[in-house]
């Protein structure tokens, strides 16, 4: 008996292309504050998601400390954990 073909369509997967890396802390030489929640709130999504590093520009280094200042700023209130409705 020969196979049968799946009729399943595949999703085609658009991927983003990634910015460069131009780091505003390592240029500031500073480091992420979880008091500064102007700061932090540019390398959240409109869902109030950690954005990641490939979207955001910033080195590793600092993006580990992004995501570590904004759950620090979550846990006292300064920033949400769910969006606005």
């Amino acid at each position: 008996m020969a196979k049968q073909k799946d009729n399943k369509k595949r999703r085609r997967v658009i991927k983003e292309e990634p910015v460069p890396v131009n780091c505003p802390f390592c240029k500031s030489k500073t480091a992420p504050d979880y008091k500064d929640v102007d700061t932090l709130s540019k390398y959240m999504s409109d869902r109030a998601k950690v954005l990641g590093k490939d979207r955001t520009g910033i080195c590793a280094k600092h993006q580990r400390r992004i995501s570590v200042a904004i759950k620090r700023a979550r846990h006292l209130g300064l920033l949400p954990y769910v969006p606005q409705i």
